[in-house]
């Protein structure tokens, strides 16, 4: 990238150029899953968009650390944990282990590591124990409180007001209502049956937002650059973690926050109640690509709204295959081209990527950068039909697009080598696995059409195909498909 990275830093409320605290490395926080479910689509709006920034600081040239807590103790897992007659550990494992499928399953790129919450119960007790001793946590009925007043900076991430801060009491609950501002648990007494553990704190189990803060630092640092996580989670978690590993080390904490935006369904929220959550194995299960529904999730830019709709991922669907059709058209022209060119490709290509660069460096304007992509998508298809392409400017062409595809991960993954095959008497070029019985028949028929010149006819046949995931292309040198 030779642009300059620009982020939106939420406790500036502005875009800034990003500097790494250690040239050529950057250390980032992600809020992960509290896996008590599936993970649903809003969920993988997030995850997809932290897979980004993490491909675009590398790309950018930076050696990143990544980390992603799991939150495997809080009332939600505890209750599920209880209502499935398990231990928490079992409950908590399967949607930890679902969680991994789908992100290998959207091509996420792996955190460095992913920490669980109830295997660092040891240093949430030592930061507790500082808070303690700075006198910004006190000790009722065996629990331990944040005293939020005694951290005059509370709230400067959000903007609180005053008059906000004047709430007193104490809150239990790791989910409370943002119009409150109380002090918060750090350690939670057990009597009861819950889960819990003996330690020098007594017998009890860690608040939620105390996770985060001992995690982050324990595998980043007192201060590390960039944290991430949900809009939702600004108020009351981030402040939170704010108060209590600033309250605890005395050092600055995260220097950049970076928030994204929720997703809804068809212009609505999404809720279980109104029947329009979706998870993505039940997206999948429905027979969507995987590669369009991270296409989807990542087309806009992370700080707006994202309006999820079936037409909507339709359209992402299409977007991918003209991407792969484009990549398709480029390896099996080459060989046919001349040796140099007008010129235009190589033009269309520097401004191409210099849109696409200056795009993700904006603060990753991902739609930016995609219509920069389709930009040249359109002219790559233009001289082709031209014969105005040389074999280098279309290896040129193809190189980038592969390059670019690092950062959105959608095109077909197999490596695409062409093989002939015989078929009804004509030889067709096969790229990929191998298509159904009842395709090859399709592509045959579609042959006989085109050659009949009933081009109408082959262009229904063609999207018939695609409905079904084999592209097919037609080439100076033959018909062939691929099955994406």
């Amino acid at each position: 990238m030779t642009a300059k990275l620009r982020l939106h830093n939420s406790w500036s409320r502005s875009v800034e150029a990003f500097e790494s605290l250690e040239p050529g490395r950057v250390s980032v926080y992600a809020c992960g899953p509290t896996v008590y479910d599936y993970a649903h689509i809003g969920n993988f709006r997030f995850n997809v968009w932290v897979d980004i920034l993490h491909r675009v600081l590398e790309w950018a040239g930076y050696e990143v650390t990544l980390v992603m807590n799991i939150t495997d103790v809080d009332d939600k897992t505890i209750a599920g944990a209880q209502k499935a007659g398990q231990t928490l550990r079992e409950y908590t494992e399967r949607y930890a282990e679902a969680f991994f499928d789908d992100l290998r399953t959207l091509r996420i790129e792996p955190a460095s590591c992913y920490p669980r919450a109830t295997e660092h119960i040891e240093d949430m007790v030592a930061l507790v124990e500082q808070l303690l001793e700075r006198g910004l946590a006190y000790e009722q009925d065996g629990s331990v409180y944040f005293r939020v007043g005694a951290f005059p900076s509370y709230g400067k991430l959000t903007r609180l007001d005053a008059e906000q801060l004047r709430s007193t009491g104490r809150v239990e609950g790791d989910a409370y209502d943002k119009e409150n501002v109380r002090d918060f648990a750090l350690w939670k007494a057990v009597t009861n049956d819950e889960p819990c553990w003996e330690t020098r704190l007594g017998r009890g189990r860690p608040g939620w937002h105390l996770e985060c803060s001992a995690m982050s630092m324990k595998y980043l640092g007192n201060t590390f650059d960039i944290h991430v996580g949900g809009i939702d989670l600004m108020f009351p978690h981030h402040e939170n973690e704010i108060a209590q590993s600033v309250g605890a080390t005395g050092e600055g904490f995260a220097r950049c926050w970076l928030h994204c935006a929720h997703l809804i369904v068809d212009g609505t929220k999404m809720s279980k109640s109104l029947g329009n959550q979706y998870t993505l194995r039940e997206l999948l299960d429905a027979g969507h690509d995987p590669a369009a529904i991270r296409y989807l999730l990542a087309s806009v830019n992370y700080r707006k709204q994202l309006n999820f709709t079936f037409e909507a991922l339709s359209q992402a669907k299409a977007a991918v295959t003209r991407l792969s059709e484009v990549v398709l058209r480029l390896q099996a022209s080459i060989a046919d081209l001349p040796d140099t060119g007008t010129g235009g490709a190589q033009r269309a290509l520097q401004e191409a990527a210099g849109g696409f660069a200056r795009a993700l460096a904006d603060d990753l304007n991902t739609s930016g950068a995609l219509g920069h992509m389709f930009t040249l998508v359109k002219a790559t298809n233009s001289l082709l039909d031209e014969a105005s392409m040389g074999r280098g400017e279309a290896t040129d062409i193809l190189t980038w697009f592969r390059e670019a595809d690092h950062i959105w991960a959608v095109l077909p993954t197999e490596e695409l080598i062409e093989r002939s095959v015989e078929l009804a008497g004509s030889t067709l070029l096969a790229v990929g696995p191998p298509i159904p019985e009842q395709d090859i028949e399709l592509v045959v028929t579609r042959m006989k059409a085109r050659a009949e010149r009933d081009f109408s006819a082959a262009d229904e046949l063609r999207e018939r195909l695609l409905e079904h995931g084999v592209v097919v292309e037609d080439t100076p040198r033959g018909t062939r498909w691929l099955r994406r």
